[in-house]
């Protein structure tokens, strides 16, 4: 039926200057050639386009049929096509009779080409009338000499035994076909006999199939393409006879053609679970992964390891190195991929091998002409981080060679780095010597300000033993330089100084360079040095100079509060030790408070910095000094011991997080109470290759055909049911709406609820958002309580919510006017394109400085409980809280949670939700407040990288942050 209904696909084509059917008529009736063909080019565009030419058939039978030209009889096949051929009641017009000699005549021309081109025009009609008495001609063109004009005879044959009456017609196809098959040598006639073959006869095609295995590695890639198809085609139909046809994909596996490697490998999976064919399709993924070199095919390969891990994680665990040599492409998008795959499957047998890899590989971006080094170096980083997470002793091997890197101009990668010393300093103890003494040796390279925060807070916390306190207090020394701070404010006054003064002091020199404000504007920075008798500079504000003092220098008075802090606690622990003489130790409180002093003598002198400073930096110094001074010495404890704990406590909770994601990944599905049992011992092997053994072992037969899965789906199919008309309309339709990531299928069931016959039924759609419809709508004719599945395919292009309207048109039996029927409207919801994710917090903060497009939702909710509202926010909008749940405990009546999801095109989706309970309101002096101790106020902030997603959420928020009625009444 499909069949008889189908009609070519038309298209509207623009054009300002529209050819007339009287000026067509008058080129086509010349002599010139070029002129005919330029006619029925506009002839056949009109045609595409819509237009009825109907006054031209006569004309082109008279004057363009007889044509030799070979372009102008190609035009003509065209034009033959897309012309209507049959009347409202599906007849068969008079003078298509006409053009019936002349396709006999072209099936049996002299030109090989004329020939191939009718044969290949006839797979397009689906005429009877036509067909029938051309068959004999179209037979006689399987012995053709020409190897083109066969293989489109056997399209040709395929094309009509598909009609519904094929059959009639071409009675002993399948063996006409078996015979040419067998016969032919021509690769490409071969393969069109066998998709015949396995679209009308599978049995025939099967016995063809296991009669040549043994010439299976002569066939050419396109037969052995075919020859896939074919067992996908067997083992659906007939799931148990799979065992016979793996000695076939076997030999496929071996084919030099990457094509047939992968279909097979995909053939393999799929009508398969047991190990032995997972590692064989693994094999095959990752030979095509090294040695192809097209990004898109390695992308697609990747998809399937993805795949294969999901599923066969046992399988694939011994995969993981073959799967680490793709990181030798040069795409960013392939590394990552890869390295995702890998992290997932590292083992205790392999996590030395794997980090190894990752080491050899830091080392290689070290090269100053390695494409994207600081990106690839800060993913192989992180994935370094992730596998001493899960493996701690391995951290030993390569947090020194990670430290190299503390220094690096990419600032993430260096923070990266940081981050990961500062969970093995914490997670690993026996690391913590050697890592301070190459924290103190590299610590002068360091030159990002929130790098060399968080090593000085290293320092400041993990220094234990006297030494280790002497030498960090030396590498700050070092770092900073001498006292005071000298700018060109204070320089002319400092020369004067040493001018009056008897003893000489070295010569000082000044330097200038433009700085960026933080409002964008321009400002000189000066900075002295000295210069020492050997005429080196000591200390400057350039990048020549030590990093802490040129960033202070540079405004940076965040890193000055840091800085104080850090040698509050290391004087603190010192004083604790008690191994240092008194007098020593008042020397380094002393120095100390003249390095803070000598910090906030910089910030508070006008124009000395392109920053001033700012009232929470001086603050914190100034309490520093006050504790230095030995003023506030009931803080000691929070210094030494609550800072360290707090960060313990925060690591605990992020390792427990990363093992509870891994256990949910790991989960398998539980075994039901009468699942059978398969007992080994027992089985009969006898004539089973090892590989169906394993299969029957591991019965895994329902998942390799999907019989598992179909169960779930239709149960899920059920709960996207959407009714589009009223039970009282002449036509019930409902609709399933399936959404599978850039495709939206609709699945609409059509029932005709009259006594009368409906004629013409189409479902007419349109769309509104980034959604486009694929497909022209089919006419139909329904019977008096007959049923129509309709299926509709609509192409998504990003995430943005969208609506699908439309109507179902249709004739009935003496109406005048066609009767409408207007649909329900469909809305595809954006919780349909994404999905829960997480990333690191310091990737979420990245992300969220990057992103340029923000919605800013404003709570109004009649939720009073904050926790309750998040947990709701959360539930809508199908996103993943990344903030701990300590951090969310307890009642202050105020809450900050970050929210992050992943959509189906790779999209981010960041929400930060600040919300807190205001105070009731209390109207007269001494009413009582409501019981509901105040309403919620806040907003919901959104950004991502697109504008859809932004908005598209914030209108989902905006509508579902309302509380349920039962929830607002409790």
């Amino acid at each position: 039926m499909a069949n008889a209904v189908e009609k070519s696909c038309t298209m509207l084509v623009y054009n300002d200057k529209q050819a007339s059917a009287s000026e067509i008529k008058e080129a086509l009736e010349g002599n010139d050639a070029a002129a005919k063909q330029a006619a029925m080019k506009k002839a056949v565009s009109l045609l595409l386009a819509g237009e009825q030419l109907p006054q031209l058939f006569i004309t082109i039978v008279r004057y363009v049929l007889p044509s030799e030209d070979h372009t102008v009889q190609k035009l003509l096949l065209l034009y033959l096509e897309a012309i209507e051929k049959t009347d409202a009641t599906g007849k068969l017009l008079p003078e298509m009779i006409l053009i019936c000699q002349n396709l006999r005549n072209n099936l049996q021309h002299p030109n090989e080409y004329i020939r191939g081109v009718t044969l290949r025009f006839l797979c397009r009609i689906k005429e009877e009338e036509i067909l029938d008495p051309l068959i004999p001609s179209i037979l006689s063109n399987l012995e053709h000499r020409h190897s083109y004009v066969r293989r489109n005879a056997v399209l040709a044959i395929n094309s009509i035994y598909k009609l519904p009456k094929g059959e009639l017609l071409l009675a002993d196809a399948p063996e006409t076909i078996d015979r040419l098959l067998r016969q032919e040598q021509d690769l490409s006639t071969r393969r069109n006999c066998l998709a015949m073959l396995t679209n009308n006869a599978v049995d025939r095609a099967i016995r063809y199939l296991l009669d040549s295995v043994d010439q299976l590695a002569t066939w050419g890639d396109l037969l052995q393409l075919s020859a896939l198809d074919l067992i996908r085609k067997a083992c659906r139909t007939n799931p148990g006879e799979k065992g016979k046809f793996i000695k076939t994909i076997l030999l496929l596996l071996q084919s030099p053609s990457p094509a047939v490697m992968y279909e097979c490998a995909v053939t393999l999976t799929s009508l398969s679970s047991a190990p032995s064919a997972v590692r064989a399709a693994a094999n095959c993924f990752c030979s095509l992964l090294s040695t192809h070199s097209d990004n898109n095919v390695k992308l697609i390969v990747l998809d399937r390891l993805q795949e294969l891990k999901e599923k066969h994680r046992e399988v694939m665990t011994d995969m993981v190195m073959d799967t680490l040599r793709a990181l030798v492409s040069p795409s960013l998008d392939i590394r990552k991929k890869t390295l995702d795959i890998s992290l997932e499957l590292i083992t205790s047998r392999n996590i030395d091998e794997v980090v190894s890899v990752l080491k050899k590989e830091v080392v290689k971006t070290q090269n100053k002409e390695y494409d994207k080094a600081g990106e690839y170096r800060q993913m192989l980083v992180q994935a370094i981080h992730s596998c001493a997470v899960k493996f701690p002793e391995v951290a030993g091997n390569v947090v020194h060679v990670l430290m190299d890197f503390l220094g690096d101009a990419n600032t993430a990668s260096a923070l990266d780095v940081i981050f990961f010393v500062r969970e093995i300093m914490e997670t690993n103890v026996k690391l913590r010597p050697s890592v301070l003494e190459r924290l103190h040796t590299i610590f002068y390279q360091i030159r990002s300000s929130r790098v060399v925060s968080c090593a000085l807070w290293i320092m400041g916390e993990y220094c234990a033993t006297t030494a280790e306190v002497l030498a960090a207090l030396s590498t700050l020394k070092e770092a900073l330089g001498t006292v005071p701070f000298l700018t060109d404010a204070t320089e002319r006054e400092e020369a004067a100084t040493a001018s009056s003064n008897a003893i000489a002091t070295p010569p000082v020199t000044s330097s200038k360079r433009p700085a960026v404000l933080a409002d964008g504007t321009y400002a000189t920075q000066s900075a002295v040095a000295e210069v020492s008798s050997a005429g080196g500079a000591t200390a400057s504000g350039n990048a020549a100079g030590p990093n802490l003092r040129s960033l202070l220098l540079g405004g940076d008075f965040f890193l000055g509060g840091v800085i104080a802090g850090t040698f509050v606690k290391l004087l603190l622990r010192l004083s604790v030790l008690k191994d240092v003489p008194a007098s020593q130790l008042n020397t380094l409180y002393a120095e100390a408070m003249q390095y803070v002093v000598a910090a906030l003598r910089l910030g508070e002198s006008a124009g000395s910095t392109p920053t001033p400073l700012d009232a929470d930096s001086r603050d914190r110094m100034l309490l520093c000094l006050r504790v230095l001074a030995g003023q506030d010495t009931w803080a000691n404890a929070v210094w030494l011991e609550d800072c360290r704990r707090a960060f313990s406590l925060l690591t605990t909770e992020k390792q427990k997080e990363a093992n509870a994601r891994n256990a949910r990944d790991e989960a398998r599905a539980a075994v039901q109470p009468d699942d059978l049992i398969d007992f080994q011992v027992l089985k009969n092997r006898k004539g089973l290759s090892q590989l169906e053994v394993e299969d029957e072992v591991t019965s895994d037969l329902a998942r390799a055909t999907g019989y598992a899965e179909a169960a779930a789906a239709a149960s899920s199919r059920l709960n996207r049911v959407l009714q589009l008309t009223g039970l009282s309309d002449p036509v019930y339709a409902e609709a399933v709406v399936t959404v599978h990531q850039y495709d939206i299928v609709l699945d609409v069931t059509v029932t005709n609820r009259t006594n009368e016959t409906m004629q013409a039924l189409c479902l007419e759609l349109a769309t509104m958002g980034d959604l486009k419809l694929v497909e022209r709508p089919q006419n139909y004719t329904l019977a008096p309580g007959d049923t129509k599945l309709i299926r509709a395919n609509i192409k998504v292009s990003s995430t943005e919510t969208g609506v699908i309207f439309g109507n179902i048109v249709y004739e009935g039996t003496g109406y005048s006017e066609r009767s409408v029927v207007v649909l329900n409207d469909i809305h595809i919801d954006i919780m349909d394109y994404i999905s829960p994710a997480y990333c690191a917090d310091v990737q979420f903060r990245n992300m969220w400085a990057e992103f340029e497009w923000e919605n800013k939702v404003a709570i109004a909710t009649t939720f009073t409980d904050v926790a309750a509202f998040l947990q709701h926010i959360i539930s809508t909008t199908n996103m993943k809280c990344l903030t701990p749940p300590s951090a969310l405990e307890g009642e202050c009546g105020y809450l900050a949670a970050n929210l992050y999801a992943k959509s189906v095109f790779g999209e981010d989706a960041l929400v930060n939700v600040s919300v807190e309970k205001t105070q009731p309101v209390v109207a007269v002096p001494g009413a009582v407040a409501g019981q509901d101790g105040g309403r919620l106020a806040g907003y919901i902030r959104i950004r991502s990288k697109t504008q859809g997603i932004a908005l598209s959420l914030g209108d989902k928020i905006t509508l579902m942050q309302k509380a349920p009625m039962t929830t607002a009444a409790a």
